[in-house]
């Protein structure tokens, strides 16, 4: 098998991959395609907020518009999709130039697990170790490795239930 090779984010992906809410609707739109009420919607959040990151997104070319379709009551909707795959894109934030864009995964996630409630959790690994640079590098590479397999098959497998998950190795406060 194959895998797909990692490249760099450019400016304008980092830029827009920089916001929990830009990666909330990314995520969404990942499995299906959605209109920005249907978005809104689900987030809990006002249609023209959502509009804006949307914007950003589709700007970035992170997100597409979809073939317009007709809805339920008979009206014309604008449905969105995920573009660029970004799971490909090299660590793109954590460079970031903000505080707020290095943490946008993270606080993401928080807000998918919460909405998603303590029952949804399946597997939880807590651990410190004490690892050189080179240590870390080469665990961070081993996993992804793993995780990069996993993602380029994902497609194979539709059938089955979804789950999301995020690794994050970070240095405590002693």
């Amino acid at each position: 098998m194959t895998v797909r090779k990692r490249r760099a984010a450019t400016a304008q992906e980092v830029k827009a991959l920089g916001h929990p809410l830009r990666l909330r609707i990314l995520r969404l739109c990942r499995e299906h395609e959605l209109t920005n009420k249907e978005l809104a919607d689900r987030l809990g959040r006002d249609p023209g907020t959502v509009l804006y990151h949307v914007r950003q997104l589709t700007g970035a070319g992170l997100l597409e518009q979809a073939p317009v379709r007709t809805g339920a009551s008979g009206a014309l909707e604008k449905p969105y999709r995920r573009g660029t795959d970004t799971w490909w894109l090299d660590g793109p934030l954590v460079d970031a130039d903000t505080e707020e864009a290095r943490s946008a995964p993270v606080v993401a996630f928080q807000e998918e697990l919460r909405e998603a409630g303590p029952e949804s959790v399946r597997w939880y690994e807590r651990f410190t170790l004490h690892l050189s640079e080179e240590e870390a590098a080469e665990l961070d590479r081993r996993i992804l490795e793993v995780l990069d397999e996993y993602v380029a098959t994902d497609e194979q497998r539709t059938d089955r239930p979804l789950y999301s998950g995020i690794f994050l190795l970070h240095e405590p406060v002693d």
